[in-house]
């Protein structure tokens, strides 16, 4: 289901969201293979803006994806829409799409790989339903940004099914109402 976060009284217990960052590049290249290459971004500002804080309910949790260049970006976003950071839930280290081998993705100092994807919470925070969700998530990249299907199944066995939204979501799930220019 799409959702207008403009236009919604629902509130929702887990919020997932892959914001789309504006990355500061520094060549031509880069510039090529950078996120706006592949979808409209969004400045810091605009995306702090959003109503999120309306959207979530009193006692929520917020599942957010950075990478490393933008993690301070990723804790003053929890803290604008009024949440507090916890701790990584889930680090997808990204293997090749056609094979096991680590992918070799861009990087100024080292070659990046990992992707982080932190937990902020609101209010009480929600009763946790299984102690068997690992954080270290090993899948192959497929196209440009796409997250691992695999970690909205962790978010429900860790949590239970709640009401959760997908924010900058590029595909329907099922049991999700999902919310972004790509669904």
């Amino acid at each position: 289901m799409k959702e207008d976060i403009y236009n919604t009284d629902k509130k929702y217990q887990i919020l997932y969201a892959d914001p789309p960052w504006e990355y500061f590049t520094y060549s031509k290249k880069g510039k090529g293979r950078s996120a706006e290459s592949h979808y409209p971004t969004m400045k810091k500002t605009e995306i702090q803006k959003l109503p999120i804080p309306a959207i979530a309910a009193k006692d929520s949790v917020l599942f957010l994806w950075v990478t490393a260049p933008c993690l301070i970006e990723g804790i003053e976003l929890i803290s604008s829409w009024g949440f507090t950071y916890k701790t990584v839930a889930f680090t997808w280290v990204k293997q090749n799409r056609k094979s096991d081998g680590l992918f070799t993705g861009m990087g100024y100092y080292t070659r990046a790989n990992a992707e982080f994807c932190l937990l902020a919470t609101r209010g009480k925070i929600l009763a946790r339903k299984s102690h068997s969700v690992h954080s270290v998530v090993m899948s192959h990249i497929e196209e440009h940004s796409k997250k691992p299907d695999e970690v909205r199944r962790r978010i429900v066995e860790l949590f239970g099914d709640l009401s959760c939204i997908e924010l900058f979501a590029r595909q329907h799930a099922e049991g999700w109402d999902c919310w972004g220019n790509e669904v």
